[in-house]
């Protein structure tokens, strides 16, 4: 950008390569930045990089932790014979916001996608298959995306998951509460239907 010292330009660079903050974006955050008190700056450039060397994988489900394992699988309560499949740690973050669920998850970090070089050994699915024979586990819930790769991970593990005798569940896609059902495509319309129950 023209007129743009060197030193914000970097900082617009940097913060452009962010999820959903574009160009305009970046730069009103580098503007701000750079009107903050020095020490403020230090903190969050701090809390960043501390934050970011501190957080690691649990080694039983995939999700986030600072620790060897995550707070959900250290939590006994909360093996009651379910796994939850989701494809990021912020899908557990996600379905951790309804106070619902009460089981453990198992995170892939990712789902497959042939288009773009995603096969079932770039994802955790093999660990999955381990804990299904390393624990007493009656339900495997797949909560994938509703989307074309999604519904492709959920089928090709529940493949994998009914041979072994372990109740495989699908969470049911549909229209969102507040939606008008004129705007929804026949895919959710589908899975509205599909996932109905009785009242």
């Amino acid at each position: 950008m023209a007129g743009t010292l060197e030193p914000i330009q970097k900082m617009v660079n940097e913060l452009s390569h962010l999820p959903g903050i574009g160009q305009k974006s970046a730069q009103r955050l580098a503007y701000h930045i750079v009107s903050m008190p020095l020490e403020d700056v230090r903190n969050l450039a701090t809390a960043l990089w501390q934050g970011r060397k501190a957080i690691r994988y649990c080694s039983v489900c995939g999700n986030y932790t600072d620790g060897e394992r995550c707070a959900i699988c250290e939590d006994e309560n909360r093996h009651n014979g379910q796994i939850c499949v989701v494809r990021d740690p912020r899908d557990v973050a996600a379905l951790e916001r309804m106070h619902e669920y009460r089981g453990l998850y198992h995170v892939l970090h990712g789902t497959l996608s042939p288009m773009d070089g995603v096969g079932p050994d770039d994802i955790r699915i093999k660990e999955l298959l381990t804990r299904l024979q390393d624990s007493a586990v009656d339900e495997v819930i797949l909560a994938t995306n509703p989307d074309i790769e999604g519904e492709a991970t959920a089928t090709y593990i529940a493949r994998l998951i009914k041979p072994l005798g372990v109740k495989v569940t699908r969470i049911a896609h549909g229209v969102p509460v507040g939606a008008d059902l004129e705007y929804a495509d026949e895919v959710t319309l589908s899975r509205a239907m599909e996932g109905r129950r009785e009242l």
